[in-house]
């Protein structure tokens, strides 16, 4: 929201993404304290204590701390694949709809999309896929899968659809990469492990500045060869940081402290998602509410997402749009009840014109 000093001032209620959600002031104070060291160097201990630990979580051999979600799939990209190669992901996943992983761009792979309900790609569709790529005579290296699955509503993937996915990829020689911005939310509202969800890809990642609150990065995880390539494409990308500990702090505290909260952020949107179904006009856009995520369409009121976003931000409150009729909302850190409960009623006034 532009302020009057032409910068930028928070919105009230901020549902654009669980990225809007901010460190608590208990995380800013471990961060304050955290040792620090040179990262490119293995000697930053907040970042190695860091990476034990999500190793250990995701059951993996080992971890690299990265800057992003974007450039875990980046990097994963990178040391899986070679220039020419064909990268199998869901239709609507995030390197396809943004292009902000880049696949295309920094190994000029080709990307061959599938189709799956709920963003659940079956072995039937990796086998059809993989006949598309050997009759045009491309050679396939990698399935990523994204779970939970943002377009689809924030929708979980089954451990046995995992299984039988990666199972259908590594029969044709494939490695499998596990998105995992939202993993620990999938985790949260299934009950299945991190490890096990895990345990079927050869690199995955969880993200730190979503429903964990972090200001920053994501950690990797794989077998200790596969680290050991990701740190140098790290590096080759620009994301060392040097003396990242108290970044990589944060996401300590995140984990010892914000991972049990995450099932009250998928309470608040089932909240949120019950009360626009009962604003005349609005649909919500998705079968069922799994996690944090809230897809609605408000076709049917006559006015256009851009035009209703518009006036929600006169109320101080923020969603973001997706097309022309449809807009996201996403509980997370900073959302209560109490805030579900306003902003239904800015999404209803904002239709009443007000």
């Amino acid at each position: 929201m532009p302020s009057p000093d032409g910068g930028f001032t928070p919105f009230e209620i901020d549902l654009v993404s669980d990225n809007a959600s901010r460190p608590t002031a208990a995380m800013r104070e471990f961060m304050a304290s955290a040792d620090v060291g040179d990262e490119e160097r293995g000697e930053d201990p907040t970042v190695c204590e860091l990476e034990r630990i999500v190793a250990t979580l995701a059951g993996k051999e080992a971890a690299v701390f990265m800057p992003s979600g974007t450039m875990c799939n980046v990097v994963a990209f990178d040391v899986w694949c070679d220039a020419g190669d064909t990268l199998l992901l869901h239709e609507d996943t995030h390197p396809v709809y943004s292009k902000y992983a880049g696949p295309d761009i920094h190994k000029r792979l080709e990307l061959q999309t599938l189709d799956g309900e709920r963003g659940v790609m079956g072995a039937t569709s990796i086998e059809d896929a993989l006949r598309s790529v050997r009759d045009r005579g491309g050679a396939a290296r990698l399935l990523s899968v994204e779970n939970t699955h943002n377009r689809t509503g924030g929708s979980v993937w089954s451990l046995a659809d995992i299984e039988a996915a990666c199972e259908a990829a590594r029969a044709h020689g494939l490695e499998t990469h596990l998105d995992g911005a939202r993993l620990l939310n999938a985790v949260a509202a299934s009950g299945v492990s991190t490890a096990d969800y895990c345990a079927p890809f050869d690199s995955a990642w969880i993200d730190l500045s979503k429903g964990l609150g972090c200001p920053m990065g994501a950690v990797m995880v794989g077998d200790e060869r596969f680290v050991a390539k990701a740190r140098e494409a790290k590096y080759l990308f620009g994301g060392v940081t040097h003396k990242a500990g108290m970044m990589a702090a944060a996401g300590i505290y995140a984990l010892r402290h914000h991972v049990e909260r995450l099932s009250g952020d998928h309470a608040r949107a089932t909240e949120l998602a019950g009360g626009l179904a009962e604003l005349t006009g609005v649909a919500i856009a998705q079968e069922r509410i799994d996690t944090n995520l809230v897809y609605f369409d408000v076709a049917a009121t006559g006015l256009s997402s851009r035009d209703l976003l518009a006036r929600l931000s006169a109320s101080s409150v923020r969603m973001k749009q997706i097309d022309t009729t449809k807009v996201r909302a996403v509980t997370h850190l900073d959302i209560t009840s109490a805030h579900v409960q306003t902003a239904v009623t800015a999404v209803e006034g904002a239709l009443a014109g007000a």
